[in-house]
């Protein structure tokens, strides 16, 4: 990330000027100018773990498709099934290439019969945008990218279902991966229950017009009088999901890695088009179900250190001086307090308690691999 200017080029979210009122530190991220902090990332960090954090993810993409052959067309992209969904459901699924390297991973929301939303990641809308054309074929459905014309925020923390109770009765009882439409001052909003940070919460879609009242009303109605829910960056984002071992695009996924390797084998149904002849194979299927039947050659695992050093992206992973893996991401854990990464190691490797080392150039550390997630909330 660097630091961002007052360039024209740079994209900015509906919630730019509340950033800075609440002095946010403004970087450059995807393209899109977004605060990587407003003050201390540790403090924002324990605020998510203990009570709750506002997050804004409107620079990431929300795309709906429209029309006859959507689900088709779903299934051919998605490594996950979404002929069956149910209307109000949501679904995570990769998008990968014909090597079953991954394009992004992304939600899929049903919205109603015809009618789906598609979430992805601000760096890859583009391609997306640009893959779905070349393979769409002679399918029939409607395409429209609302990134710009809505907003999106996420609200995280082990308080947020019961302080969102004062908002709605209706959102702390929504199921996992589920989502619900309701009337807030005079538009529709969408509130999803998905997740990013290992806390529990809730994702609201709603018209970038109205995001700033919108989200003083909920801010307030959570609330009260104490600061229950305080906004927060990129920093503590990242530090939040590494913690929980979530895939981050272009570090533990991307063109070149697969999702099976990954242990995202949930989000792959690699027989979908054989059990029902309607339902499309989807693009990479073919590559994959030769990884499944091999077994991946390595493996995303999670790698614990003393002292206060932190690993980083590309370092490489060794065991008795050969190298056998590299490192994906890493950071000082605030919650565990110690440095943690997550590394792809060879596969025979993979299992935890070994102990390998970690090349920090002049140095190398001992590490200890461990299962994922590294937190899971109590």
């Amino acid at each position: 990330m660097s630091i961002a200017t007052e360039s024209p080029s740079l994209n900015r979210t509906p919630f730019h000027q509340y950033h800075l009122d609440h002095g946010g530190r403004m970087v450059d991220f995807a393209g899109w100018e977004m605060p990587i902090r407003y003050g201390s990332i540790i403090d924002e960090h324990h605020q998510v773990r203990t009570s709750g954090g506002l997050f804004d993810v409107s620079h990431m993409g929300r795309l709906r498709f429209t029309g006859r052959d959507v689900v088709r067309f779903l299934d051919r992209i998605c490594t996950r099934q979404i002929h069956g969904m149910q209307d109000g459901q949501c679904r995570y699924s990769l998008i990968c290439n014909e090597n079953g390297g991954c394009r992004d991973d992304v939600l899929v929301y049903r919205l109603a019969d015809g009618e789906y939303l598609m979430v992805c990641n601000a760096a890859n809308r583009e391609k997306l945008l640009d893959h779905f054309e070349k393979v769409r074929g002679d399918l029939v459905f409607k395409l429209e990218d609302q990134t710009e014309k809505t907003a999106m925020v996420a609200i995280q923390g082990p308080k947020v279902m019961d302080l969102l109770a004062n908002f709605s009765s209706e959102v702390p009882n929504l199921k996992k991966f589920r989502f619900t439409r309701k009337n807030l001052l005079v538009a529709k909003v969408m509130i999803s229950r998905t997740g990013y940070t290992g806390e529990d919460g809730v994702e609201v879609i709603l018209p970038a017009s109205m995001a700033g009242k919108a989200v003083d009303m909920m801010l307030k109605a959570a609330n009260g009088d104490e600061d229950l829910v305080k906004p927060i960056g990129l920093g503590a984002r990242d530090t939040l999901r590494l913690e929980a071992g979530m895939p981050l695009y272009d570090h533990e996924i991307s063109e070149e890695l697969d999702p099976l390797s990954a242990g995202l084998t949930f989000a792959v149904k690699l027989q979908k088009g054989e059990e029902n002849p309607d339902v499309e194979r989807f693009i990479g299927q073919d590559a994959l179900l030769a990884v499944a039947e091999r077994g991946p050659e390595r493996k995303l695992i999670g790698l614990t250190l003393d002292g206060k050093r932190s690993p980083r992206q590309d370092m490489k992973v060794l065991s008795d001086g050969d190298e056998v893996g590299f490192v994906t991401s890493g950071c000082f854990s605030p919650t565990l307090e110690k440095p943690i990464a997550m590394a792809y190691v060879a596969a025979e490797l993979a299992e935890p308690g070994r102990t390998v080392q970690v090349d920090f150039g002049r140095q190398q550390h001992d590490a200890t691999t461990v299962a994922l997630p590294f937190y899971k909330p109590s």
